[in-house]
């Protein structure tokens, strides 16, 4: 759609060369002769843009101005003066006028002027559009679940985000942690400042500190040039450490006294740095036993763990599952393009009998992966993950669910189904981490590494991490 501008001057001349100008530009172009007739327009059509006269009679440039500004913030206003003195045009400025063009024109001027005016508006529209949108997409309401745990959660969020305290979050891998993280930052009063995240684990411990603290151009062989630390970028706002529990100890004693004298230093500076950051933390591992085995310190767990957050498992709060099924439906069929109208009643209870190990976010992928799937208008049972659809994919049984029929039982195929049901949640609870999930199942990493390929989970990790 062509942008829409409206050229307000009493002066028939004018409006017409700016007219014939406009158009070859491309632009969509109406016409006033006074503020009155501009008013009245703007009441029946939007426009993007308002290229107006200083001095009009019954209503002025500047009057107009303020009528846009009030009641259509999104137009940008250009105006044009002949008379106007230096000091009119900065009031009009002030008053949120973009520039103003000063007669006789010059043409390659004005255009310039035009195209930075129109995209700069367009720039913050899109950016206003964006917040928005991320702040509803945070908001309590993204937080789907009706279950007390869950309610206890949005009561947590909620007191939380209007405090400058330090938070630690803790639950099982997939349980919405970085989510609550979001919650609390864009519903408390540093909504509009930065969110930045830090994935600890996923950071090389010798690239670490740079990426923490920054560094001096030269420091070290690659450092060309100045750079700022995630501490910095994050300042007034909050930086969320994900999986804190990965960090290295050298690490810790650095991130304590960033937290403790809110200062940082880069990596061969001399001189530090004043940040004032609020630390969001979150691990699905357990930081007091690490505490006890000495590979978390004792001090810097006071300081994340002011209040602590645990994010309740999938298995904990079973009666969201219908709630959450229905929610990634919706979500799945908007952004999939598709029309799947409901999920059975019978695949509803498969769903809620299954033990989720990688909770939420399992239940997320499942729906996407069916709805990607569905040839029909219903998720039905056979639509659904096999995993799902097994008895060991629900909650495990023990040997005493199991009947033993006129044909025995086919004790292979049910030890296999246990054994991929133990890798998976491993996986899962190790947050992804072959090696960590090895150690939870009590296996060489060599042995994890060739039961996943045997049952093709598929799993992408951490085999360049290490080996046996």
């Amino acid at each position: 759609m062509k942008p829409r501008i409206l050229v307000v001057d009493d002066e028939e001349s004018i409006r017409e060369f700016l007219e014939i100008m406009l158009k070859k530009e491309g632009y969509e172009i109406t016409l006033a002769e006074d503020g009155q007739k501009a008013k009245d327009l703007l009441t029946k059509k939007s426009f993007d843009m308002i290229i107006s006269d200083l001095q009009m009679p019954h209503v002025t440039g500047i009057e107009l101005l303020k009528h846009v500004k009030e009641s259509y913030p999104d137009t940008v206003f250009m105006l044009i003066t002949a008379f106007g003195t230096t000091e009119t045009a900065v009031e009009a400025m002030k008053m949120g006028a973009y520039d103003y063009l000063t007669k006789p024109f010059k043409i390659d001027e004005v255009r310039l002027n035009i195209q930075n005016a129109l995209r700069s508006r367009n720039l913050e529209v899109e950016n206003r559009t964006l917040k928005k949108e991320l702040t509803k997409e945070y908001s309590f309401q993204s937080m789907v679940g009706n279950s007390p745990a869950m309610h206890a959660i949005f009561d947590m969020v909620k007191r939380v985000s209007q405090t400058p305290t330090n938070v630690l979050i803790t639950g099982e891998s997939g349980t919405g942690k970085e989510v609550v993280a979001k919650a609390i930052h864009y519903n408390g009063p540093l909504k509009d400042r930065p969110f930045v995240t830090v994935n600890c684990g996923a950071i090389p411990e010798n690239l670490m500190e740079s990426e923490m603290f920054g560094h001096k151009k030269g420091s070290f062989t690659g450092a060309v040039a100045d750079k700022s630390g995630l501490f910095e970028v994050a300042d007034t706002g909050t930086l969320f450490l994900d999986e804190v529990g990965e960090l290295p100890l050298t690490i810790q004693v650095k991130l304590l006294r960033a937290i403790q004298e809110r200062v940082v230093r880069r990596v061969g500076a001399t001189e530090d740095v004043k940040v004032e950051v609020r630390i969001i933390a979150a691990t699905n591992r357990n930081l007091e036993e690490m505490v006890a085995k000495g590979t978390f310190r004792q001090d810097l767990f006071y300081r994340l763990n002011v209040i602590n957050i645990k994010t309740p498992s999938l298995r904990e709060r079973r009666e969201d599952v219908p709630l959450l099924a229905n929610h990634f439906l919706k979500k799945y069929n908007e952004r999939l393009n598709k029309n799947i109208g409901a999920i059975s009643a019978e695949a509803m209870e498969i769903l809620k009998k299954y033990d989720y190990p990688g909770n939420v976010r399992e239940l997320e992928n499942m729906i996407e992966r069916t709805v990607a799937l569905e040839g029909g208008a219903t998720i039905l049972p056979e639509s659904l993950p096999p995993m799902v659809n097994t008895a060991s994919g629900r909650k495990m049984a023990s040997s005493n669910e199991i009947e033993m029929g006129d044909d025995g039982v086919d004790l292979d195929k049910v030890m296999g189904q246990i054994e991929k049901e133990l890798l998976v949640k491993a996986i899962h609870s190790a947050g992804g981490v072959k090696k960590r999930a090895a150690k939870l199942l009590h296996i060489s990493f060599r042995s994890m590494r060739y039961r996943i390929e045997k049952y093709n989970l598929g799993v992408v990790g951490d085999d360049e991490l290490d080996d046996e």
